[in-house]
């Protein structure tokens, strides 16, 4: 950090240490004063129309946003949500998208607001469906390089930090090391929790800027089918740490076709609230890796269960006082793909840059090339000059929903296959993709007539001309 944003960060953690303790005495009035605070500081960096909004939420005691916010506040260390406030909203959400924004006009490439990384390929799991397996524990990220890969980051104006895996806790020391080294960054872990105890807990609670994403997938006997036996009392116990604690977590759900109507029925829902859990990251299943299973893709009617299970569940009077985003049914939020940079991108335990954690394709490493080598780099470009694949943002993914893109950009960058031990032919990636597209594509169609939809600023950065025109 600079001198500037030191003493910036001083401030800023002294009016938000005043300010939760004024929430405390009236929750629902000071959490407005800190709408307000935050739209201060932004400046005009996002519409102040999500600023109105946000305020006109917490004035209905009603509003599931009040409970989620009046929980946020009860249930998390106020410790913990200082610096989780000072790494995600001033360190991302204010000095990184600035940042963010000015490299991509500098450098005419994809920039991304946060990395995807995996500190080891090593899995204490076997998981059914999941290509992690596959690696083994021959790869690891060194301490070295994955501080190398959040300083080059930052200096791109990235400030948020995903460890994918494997299972990155197999490797807690090291996260925990580089949480404390970075404390302008958000970091968060993907976890089969199997290796969370009370120290670990302490020690999150410790640096502050990271939380967890548990992995859990509805039912036991659903769950463990997958995840294997205990899978699910393993992970809940977690839970009871975590929340005993006052850290932040979440939980991941891979949704199957085997799976879709447990993780999304409303007893799997309490539960989770029940046990702490702030937010969930939902992600559609993806036929990827030597043991993928091309009956596990939800089929079309289960998609469209999920699409209207989400505006159902964040409905503010009728939903779940949860954050919960699906990031295959939520692209029209964001203007369709994140990945290549967009918004995101991976970098796999041994060093390879790919545009996305389910794309195992890549012509840059970290040991050989810089990250914005990497993003200017033929594989990152074709993404940045073919962004949105589909102007039906019910249809995001090149692989997935568009698979003749995958080929196309593979083939024309000469790409190579970075499966750690079986390398994979993008033809044979995609061919378990090409009965789903086509199902699914006239399905999305009739769903994205029937209503309107955002144009959101993000599809083009909400810095350029196209953006503006849309305001």
């Amino acid at each position: 950090m600079t001198t500037k944003e030191k003493m910036q960060r001083a401030a800023a953690g002294v009016a938000i240490d005043k300010i939760l303790k004024y929430i405390e005495k009236d929750p629902q009035k000071n959490l407005i004063k800190l709408v307000d605070k935050s739209q201060g500081i932004a400046g005009g960096l996002f519409p102040s129309a999500n600023f109105d909004k946000f305020r006109e939420a917490l004035k209905d005691p009603d509003n599931i946003w009040t409970g989620f916010a009046q929980g946020i506040i009860k249930d998390i260390d106020h410790d913990v949500l200082k610096k989780m406030m000072l790494a995600l909203g001033l360190g991302a959400g204010y000095n990184g998208t600035k940042a963010v924004r000015k490299n991509r006009e500098k450098y005419k490439c994809n920039i991304p607001f946060q990395i995807l990384l995996d500190p080891t390929s090593a899995c204490n799991k076997n998981c059914l469906g999941c290509w992690s397996a596959e690696y083994g524990d021959k790869q690891s990220l060194t301490y070295e390089e994955m501080d190398s890969i959040v300083s080059q980051g930052v200096e791109l104006g990235t400030h948020f930090y995903m460890f994918t895996g494997g299972e990155p806790l197999l490797r807690k020391k090291d996260v925990i090391k580089l949480c404390e080294a970075h404390p302008d960054c958000a970091f968060l872990s993907y976890t089969n929790a199997t290796l969370v105890d009370d120290a670990f807990c302490l020690e999150m609670k410790r640096v502050g800027n990271i939380s967890l994403a548990v992995s859990i997938e509805g039912s036991k006997e659903i769950n463990d089918l997958r995840r294997g036996e205990g899978s699910r009392d393993s992970a809940l116990a977690a839970m009871d740490m975590l929340k005993k604690h006052g850290c932040l977590f979440g939980i991941s759900v891979c949704y199957t076709s085997q799976n879709v109507e447990s993780v999304t029925s409303q007893e799997f829902m309490d539960l989770m609230m029940e046990k702490g859990v702030k937010f969930a990251w939902y992600f559609n299943y993806m036929p990827v890796g030597k043991g993928a299973q091309e009956s596990l893709i939800p089929t079309p009617e289960q998609r469209k269960h999920m699409y209207a299970w989400l505006r159902e569940t964040r409905n503010s009077k009728t939903g779940n006082p949860l954050f919960v985003v699906d990031f295959q049914n939520d692209a029209e939020y964001v203007g369709g793909c994140i990945a290549g940079g967009r918004n995101y991108f991976h970098i796999n335990s041994a060093g390879d840059m790919e545009p996305c954690v389910f794309i195992h394709y890549s012509d840059s490493n970290i040991r050989t090339h810089t990250l914005l080598e990497a993003l200017q780099n033929p594989l990152f470009m074709s993404y940045y000059h073919n962004q949105p694949f589909n102007d039906n943002h019910l249809r995001p993914c090149p692989m997935l929903e568009n698979p003749e893109y995958l080929r196309k950009m593979v083939h024309q960058t000469g790409a190579k296959s970075t499966a750690l031990l079986a390398p994979e032919d993008v033809e044979t990636l995609c061919s378990r993709c090409d009965k789903y597209a086509a199902d699914w594509a006239p399905e999305a169609e009739v769903l994205w007539g029937a209503s309107k939809h955002p144009s959101p600023k993000t599809q083009y950065y909400r810095d350029t001309a196209e953006a503006k025109a849309t305001e």
